[in-house]
Parts: C-alpha cells; sequence; structure tokens
C-alpha cells in the first residue's frame, strides 16, 4: 500500500477532491438560489429562463457539459480561466473549467431542493409581506428565502454528496482527483486496481458520511415547526 501513496499522489488527489466540491458547492449554491428566484419571479419572462435553465442542464448528461465547458468554452471559444504564462496553466485551468461544469449542472439540484423548500412555506406569508408593502425581492430576500434554506437542509445536503462523487467526472478533461489515481493505476500497475480502489472508495465513504450525518441532524434542528 505504501507504494501506492508514494507513487500515485493520492493526497494531492484527494485534496483535489475536496477543493472541487468546495468551489463547487459554494458556486451552485449561488446560481441556484438565483434560479430558484427566477422560477418564483413574478415576470413571465424570467420564470421561462429559469424553467429553461433547470430543464436544459438537468437533463444533460455531466460528462457532457464538463467535456463542453473544455472544448467548447476554452478549445472553441478561446476562453481561459487561468494565466497563459503560468507552468501550471493546463492545470489550474482545467481545474476552473471543471468547477464551471460542477457548477452549472449541480445549480439545477440546488434550485429544486429550495422549491421544496418554499413549498414548506404557507402561501399565506407572501400574501402577507406583500399586503405590507414589500416588494418581490424583499419578501424573497426578508421572509421566503430564509425559511426556504431551513427546510430545504436535508434536500441540500444529498445534493452536497452527488456533488462530491461526481467530482469524477472532472478526470475527462484530465483534472487529478481521486478516480484519476484509478486511471492512472489501471495503466501504469494493474496488479495495484484492487487496492486503489478500495482506498479511493473509502476515501469518499469518509468525505460523504459525515455529510449525511451533519445534514440529517442540522434539517431537525433548523426544521420550522408548523
Amino acid at each position: 500500500m505504501s507504494s501506492l501513496f508514494s507513487d500515485y499522489q493520492i493526497w494531492t488527489a484527494l485534496w483535489a477532491t475536496i477543493r472541487l466540491t468546495f468551489f463547487s458547492a459554494i458556486g451552485s449554491l449561488i446560481v441556484g438560489t438565483i434560479v430558484a428566484t427566477l422560477r418564483l419571479s413574478p415576470v413571465g419572462i424570467l420564470r421561462f429562463v429559469g424553467t429553461s435553465y433547470v430543464n436544459i442542464f438537468r437533463n444533460t448528461p455531466l460528462t457532457l457539459i464538463i467535456l463542453s465547458c473544455s472544448f467548447v468554452l476554452y478549445i472553441q471559444l478561446g476562453i481561459s480561466l487561468a494565466d497563459s504564462s503560468d507552468r501550471a496553466f493546463a492545470d489550474i485551468n482545467g481545474f476552473r473549467l471543471a468547477v464551471v461544469g460542477l457548477t452549472v449542472y449541480h445549480a439545477t439540484y440546488v434550485c429544486e431542493a429550495l422549491r421544496s423548500g418554499f413549498n414548506t412555506i404557507p402561501l399565506g406569508q407572501a400574501e402577507a409581506a406583500r399586503s405590507i408593502g414589500l416588494t418581490f425581492s424583499q419578501t424573497m430576500r426578508e421572509v421566503i428565502l430564509p425559511q426556504a434554506f431551513r427546510g430545504a437542509v436535508v434536500p441540500l445536503g444529498n445534493t452536497l454528496i452527488a456533488l462530491t462523487k461526481n467530482t469524477t467526472v472532472a478526470v475527462t478533461i484530465s483534472v487529478t482527483e481521486l478516480s484519476a489515481v484509478l486511471k492512472t493505476v489501471t495503466e501504469r500497475d494493474p496488479g495495484l486496481l484492487n487496492m486503489a480502489f478500495l482506498v479511493v472508495g473509502a476515501f469518499f465513504v469518509i468525505l460523504t458520511l459525515p455529510m449525511g450525518v451533519a445534514t440529517g441532524w442540522l434539517g431537525k434542528r433548523v426544521a420550522v415547526k408548523r
């Protein structure tokens, strides 16, 4: 096992997986909240934009989205997300493109999780907010979203767990995360593949199990009693 850790940079790959999860989770939360707000907007065209976003990207395979970020954004359109003079340009640019792809895809699930939170809020609260003169944005910010987040903790936790596991797709654009280790071991030393599989699987369990426990506990703590 020692050769597995010394020759294949597993700790570096684990750290890359954690960073991919962290930055993609923040991006997904921001984009997903905006899309959820669009879907509840009183303006028809905004609702159409929000609904179209969810329907298009949720039904597009994540692998295709990640590949599109590399082939369309970078290769075809020339959009790079790192300094081209940097020696690690390829690694940094690939990592950031993977974050963009993961964010675009998982924002749709964050949006739907928040919509499930919206459904826990009685309709009368939005009507009461309008009756006292609050605008749509004030109603969302002061009344709806805080309660929606409290009601959507568990679905958001499930989305975070799925995001963690889906970081493995980043290997398609040569991002060195945990599944890239399996790919390298398969090519160079198939005899270590079973051990590598167990180690990588154990790391994913270590990453995702506390997420499930924490969000389950937090969901009960912050749930709005009605």
